[in-house]
């Protein structure tokens, strides 16, 4: 027996395969749970049923969703190149450090105008952060996987030094927390929950990057590097400017899912604010299959896994990382069903 190419994946593989990898994820999670001495039924159901039971779970579903759909649609563009930025939390975390800064130093009295200076100065940072490693991989083959790895400790890091110092709230009696933000530079509420109008700017951000991955000619380059580097040099592709730019808009993406996430939520950077999205987030672009409108309805079902891991620990004392590791155990499945769709086990004779 031997793994072999497939050069064609037929759709029946397409469709069962990502059925097979969830259904293998849900019964090792199961086990998992037993092993910590709950019922997997009761778990999954009190899961289903505090994420979108009601329209309150439904909004923070919604709400924990917004920064890793937009964060998973740019790391969609950079993955299609075979380019692995694992800095999304770096990212993310830039972007909300601009944030701050914008509204700390630049204060506009207009919303829009407020709100727009923002989203700018995030993804800025963002992108240029993300920059650095897509410089040092195009001009150095600088392994990409470290660099965005370390940069995602100096962010947090930074944060932290200026939360704990220079930006921390006289008013907030010692605890590490900047001002909360003016009405001007908060996004306004969809009118249920906690739910915001950070939503639209996901929507719209996926629609124009699928645009732009299926018919532009930048979204074939993008393809072609990922299939075959060797036949884009030969083509005349720029490969090393091409990763620079995918990394620069990666970051930029994932620096905006910062903003949307402290205008619409937060409303002020806290010492406790981690930026974990940026981890799922990887998740949720491998889920999707680096589709940036599949990544929506993954990124809210992820959302609403967040939210119900949350409530199994108030009602079934299960630990924090009981969640994470059922996340780890669902991409690891679908990336291992990946494989299945690409390679096919066959007989050979000697």
């Amino acid at each position: 027996m031997r793994f072999e190419r497939r050069f064609d994946t037929p759709l029946w593989c397409s469709v069962l395969v990502p059925i097979a990898s969830l259904a293998a994820a849900l019964v090792v999670s199961g086990a998992f749970l037993t092993a910590l001495g709950v019922s997997p039924i009761d778990a999954l159901s009190e899961m289903w049923l505090s994420a979108f039971g009601d329209e309150y779970g439904l909004s923070e579903s919604l709400t924990k969703a917004i920064p890793l759909m937009i964060s998973a649609v740019g790391l969609c563009v950079c993955y299609k190149m075979l380019v692995w930025n694992i800095g999304a939390q770096g990212q993310i975390m830039a972007g909300a450090l601009a944030t701050v800064a914008a509204v700390r130093y630049l204060p506009l009295a207009s919303s829009p105008l407020q709100l727009a200076l923002m989203a700018l100065a995030a993804a800025l940072a963002g992108g240029l952060w993300a920059s650095v490693a897509g410089f040092l991989r195009a001009k150095w083959n600088v392994n990409e996987i470290i660099s965005t790895l370390m940069l995602n400790y100096i962010a947090v890091n930074l944060k932290d030094f200026l939360v704990y110092g220079q930006w921390r709230d006289p008013s907030s009696l010692g605890f590490p927390m900047t001002p909360a933000f003016p009405a001007s530079a908060q996004l306004p509420l969809l009118g249920f929950g906690r739910a915001h109008s950070g939503l639209w700017l996901a929507v719209i951000v996926a629609l124009v990057l699928w645009w732009l991955l299926t018919y532009s000619r930048w979204g074939y380059e993008i393809r072609v590097i990922g299939e075959n580097p060797r036949a884009a040099r030969f083509a005349g592709i720029d490969d090393t400017r091409m990763m620079v730019r995918s990394m620069f808009i990666a970051g930029a993406l994932c620096g905006l899912a910062g903003m949307v996430h402290m205008a619409g939520l937060a409303h002020r950077l806290q010492g406790a604010f981690s930026a974990d999205f940026g981890y799922t987030a990887i998740i949720v672009a491998w889920l999707a299959n680096l589709n940036p409108l599949a990544a929506l309805l993954v990124a809210f079902l992820m959302g609403g896994l967040l939210v119900g891991g949350e409530s199994m620990q108030v009602t079934m004392n299960l630990p924090v990382a009981g969640t994470q590791v059922i996340q780890g155990l669902i991409l690891f499945f679908v990336v291992a069903g990946e494989f299945f769709k690409n390679y096919r086990l066959v007989r050979f004779r000697r």
